[in-house]
């Protein structure tokens, strides 16, 4: 398995999954963003964005779906939830969360706060997503309540994708805004071993590659 990643970029995801389930894989590190700075890549992604990655024949581009993939394909049921369990829509539901309404609004904040240009850049426009974010983290919020894990009653695959929505509000500066209950699931999150090696993973590979290690959290 080979896994094409940009420090602090979506594919941060598959990378904590993979070391979430101890699985032999291969690092290739990126400048981002890829489809500017290794134009090479289209060949391999004619998206261009991150994350790319490979198993065998197979080619996935969706952070989520690899997440999903990985659990299904190579966790023995543990990083996922099995569809004959009482919380499989609850695991789905989320696992996508994380991704379609969590992270979303936070790359427009990213793009038009920090990585266009000046004369390109929208202040209300970051307010607004920035808002929208919050709003839907408060109502996740509901639905979480006091459980350390989203579903299962275990650390699985949807908090991964939740959790690195997490991250990239940390980058995006909107740490300071988390609601407790967000901080408090966050902090649970991270001292899970496994995010500790996929950072120094990312690390590892980037310095190793010579690719900056400073995050630049948009990818694909």
């Amino acid at each position: 398995m080979k896994l094409h990643h940009c420090v602090g970029a979506r594919s941060f995801r598959p990378l904590w999954a993979l070391e979430a389930l101890e699985l032999p894989y291969d690092l290739a590190m990126l400048p981002f963003p890829p489809r500017v700075h290794a134009k090479d890549y289209f060949a391999l992604n004619p998206l261009g964005t991150i994350p790319l990655f490979e198993d065998g024949e197979t080619r996935m581009t969706e952070s989520a779906a690899i997440c999903e993939y990985l659990a299904a394909r190579h966790g023995a049921g543990g990083l996922g939830v099995r569809p004959d369990e009482a919380e499989y829509g609850r695991y789905l539901n989320a696992l996508h969360f994380g991704e379609a309404t969590l992270t979303f609004p936070q790359t427009l904040v990213l793009r038009y706060g920090r990585f266009e240009p000046p004369e390109r850049r929208n202040p209300g426009l970051v307010e607004d997503y920035a808002r929208w974010f919050l709003s839907r983290l408060k109502g996740f919020g509901t639905v979480l309540g006091d459980r350390p894990f989203v579903c299962a009653g275990r650390f699985t695959a949807a908090d991964i994708s939740i959790g690195y929505a997490l991250m990239l509000a940390e980058f995006a500066g909107l740490g300071e805004q988390l609601p407790d209950f967000a901080r408090t699931y966050w902090e649970g999150l991270k001292a899970e071993p496994s995010y500790a090696r996929a950072l120094a993973a990312e690390r590892r590979a980037a310095e190793a590659q010579g690719v900056s290690p400073v995050p630049s959290p948009l990818g694909g």
